[in-house]
C-alpha cells in the first residue's frame, strides 16, 4: 500500500487527477475498494494539492465526480445483473426470505443506507449494487449518492490537504473512522435482528411482568409523587415531558461547560494551555484556498448577515403563524446573547492573538467569540423555530444545517487567527445555555398559559344534574314572564 501511495505522489498532475477520479469510480463498479479504498486516493490528491502540484478545486471535482459515477455504475450493474447472480450460485448461499427482506428494506429506506454506507469501505463497495437490485428509484439513489459523495469526497481531500506530510497518519485515522462506522452498523443491524427475532409479544409480556413486580409496586406505593414526577418528565408528548427535560439538561450542561472554560481562561490553565498549540498548528497549515474559504464562511456569524436574516425570517414566521411569538423569541435570544457576550468580555479582558497572524480585521476582547455567539444564537434559534411542528426529516435537516453553520464559523475564527480555541468554545457553550434556558422558559410558560378549562377535570354527574336543573328553572321563569 505504501509503495502504491508513493508512486501516486510521484505522478504528473494530469495523471494524478485521473487516478483520483478512477479509483473512487472503480471502487463500487469493479469492486476495487476491497483492495484499495477510495479515500486513500482522495487523501493523496489532497496532499498533492497542499504541495502546489494540483489545484485543490480540481482534486475535489475529480474525486467527487468519480465517486458519483462509480456508484451509479454499481447501481446499474445491480439493477440489471444482480437478480441473475442471486438466482445462480450466489443465491444458494442466502435464504430467499432474507433476500426479500433486504430488498424491501433498501426499497423503503435505501436512501439512508446509500448516504451512510459511503463512509465505510466495505459498505461503499456493496450498497450501490444492492440498491439497484432492490428496485430503489434511481432519482432517490442519485440524490443520496451525490450528497454523500460531496460530504465524503470533501472530507477525504481536506484530510490530505491539511495533513500534508503526515498523510499516512491521516489515512490511518480515516480507516479507523471507517471501521468504527462499520462496527456501529453491525451493532445496529444485530440489534435490529434480535428485535425482529424476539416477537413483540415477548416484550409486552416482559413489560407486563415488570409492571406487576411486587418490588416495583412497593416502590411506586412508597414514593408515589416521585414516580409520577419521573413519568411526567419522560412523556414524549406535552410541554412538560421529555422536551422540557432535555431543555433543562442542555441548559445545565452548557452552563457548566461555559463556567469551566471561563475559569480556565482566567486562570490560564487546563484548556487554555491548548490555545497556543492550536494557534501555531493552524498557522503552519494555511493556504490560499483555505484563506478564501474561511474568509467567506466567517460572514455567517457577522451581524451584516445575521441581522437581515433574523428580520426577514421573523417577519415571515409571524405572518405565517399569525403570531408575534417568533419575533419575541428571536429578539430575546439574540439580545440576551449579545449583552451577555459584552458583559463577559469586559469582565475577563482577554487579549486576542498577535495581530501579525490575523487575516481579517478585528477589535475588542477575544473571549468569548462574538462571531460564534451570533452564529449559535441566530442559526440555533432559526432551527428551533423551524423545527416546531415539522416532520422528523425536516427537523434533522434543520439541525444539521444549523450545526454545520456554527462549526464553520467557529473554525473560521480560529483559522483567521484573531481568536483562540477556547474563545469559540466558551461562546458556543454560553449561547447554547441561553437557547436552552429560553426554551425551558417557553415550555414552562406554555403549561402555565393553557386554558383553565382544558386543564380542569370534567364535571361529575351531580354537577351536570344541578346545571340542568338551574337551566330548566330559568327557562320556565322566562316563559312565565
Amino acid at each position: 500500500m505504501n509503495w502504491i501511495a508513493s508512486h501516486i505522489l510521484g505522478l504528473s498532475p494530469w495523471i494524478a487527477l485521473l487516478v483520483v477520479f478512477a479509483v473512487p469510480a472503480l471502487e463500487s463498479s469493479a469492486f476495487v475498494g476491497f483492495l484499495f479504498p477510495g479515500e486513500i486516493a482522495l487523501i493523496l490528491g489532497g496532499v498533492l494539492a497542499s504541495q502546489g502540484h494540483i489545484p485543490l478545486g480540481a482534486v475535489l471535482v475529480a474525486g467527487i465526480g468519480g465517486a458519483i459515477v462509480g456508484d451509479s455504475v454499481g447501481y446499474a450493474v445491480g439493477r440489471r445483473y444482480g437478480r441473475r447472480l442471486l438466482d445462480g450460485t450466489v443465491g444458494r448461499l442466502v435464504k430467499a426470505d432474507h433476500l426479500d427482506r433486504a430488498e424491501r428494506y433498501l426499497a423503503e429506506r435505501g436512501g439512508r443506507a446509500v448516504f451512510f454506507g459511503r463512509f465505510t469501505a466495505a459498505l461503499r463497495v456493496m450498497v450501490p449494487g444492492l440498491a439497484g437490485m432492490s428496485g430503489l428509484r434511481y432519482r432517490t439513489f442519485l440524490a443520496y449518492n451525490v450528497s454523500s459523495a460531496v460530504a465524503w469526497g470533501t472530507m477525504s481531500v481536506l484530510f490530505g490537504y491539511l495533513g500534508a506530510s503526515s498523510w499516512q497518519h491521516v489515512a490511518h485515522i480515516a480507516s479507523r473512522i471507517g471501521l468504527a462506522a462499520l462496527a456501529a452498523v453491525i451493532l445496529f443491524g444485530l440489534g435490529g435482528f434480535l428485535v425482529r427475532r424476539t416477537a413483540a409479544a415477548r416484550f409486552e409480556d416482559l413489560a407486563g411482568r415488570v409492571s406487576k413486580s411486587a418490588r416495583l409496586r412497593r416502590l411506586l406505593t412508597r414514593f408515589p409523587r416521585t414516580a409520577a414526577w419521573v413519568k411526567n418528565r419522560l412523556r414524549l408528548h406535552g410541554s412538560t415531558g421529555l422536551a422540557l427535560t432535555l431543555a433543562v439538561s442542555v441548559s445545565v450542561a452548557a452552563t457548566w461547560i461555559f463556567l469551566g472554560v471561563t475559569q480556565d481562561v482566567i486562570a490560564r490553565e487546563e484548556l487554555a494551555l491548548l490555545d497556543p498549540q492550536v494557534h501555531h498548528w493552524v498557522l503552519a497549515h494555511r493556504s490560499s484556498g483555505l484563506d478564501t474559504f474561511f474568509r467567506t464562511v466567517t460572514w455567517l456569524g457577522s451581524s451584516v448577515v445575521t441581522l437581515p436574516v433574523l428580520a426577514v425570517t421573523g417577519g415571515l414566521l409571524a405572518r405565517r403563524r399569525h403570531s408575534w411569538t417568533p419575533v419575541v423569541d428571536i429578539t430575546v435570544i439574540s439580545t440576551t446573547a449579545i449583552i451577555l457576550n459584552a458583559v463577559v468580555a469586559l469582565a475577563v479582558h482577554r487579549p486576542r492573538p498577535p495581530a501579525s497572524a490575523w487575516l481579517t480585521a478585528a477589535n475588542g476582547w477575544a473571549y468569548p467569540s462574538g462571531h460564534t455567539t451570533q452564529a449559535v444564537a441566530v442559526w440555533g434559534t432559526l432551527a428551533l423555530l423551524g423545527a416546531a411542528g415539522a416532520p422528523v426529516r425536516a427537523r434533522l435537516i434543520m439541525t444539521a444545517a444549523a450545526t454545520m453553520s456554527v462549526i464553520l464559523v467557529a473554525a473560521s475564527r480560529i483559522y483567521l487567527g484573531d481568536e483562540w480555541f477556547t474563545d469559540v468554545l466558551g461562546a458556543t457553550a454560553m449561547t447554547a445555555a441561553v437557547l436552552a434556558a429560553w426554551s425551558t422558559f417557553r415550555l414552562s410558560w406554555l403549561t402555565l398559559a393553557e386554558p383553565l378549562a382544558a386543564r380542569s377535570d370534567p364535571p361529575d354527574a351531580s354537577t351536570k344534574l344541578r346545571c340542568a336543573g338551574i337551566t330548566e328553572r330559568a327557562q320556565r321563569a322566562k316563559t312565565a314572564t
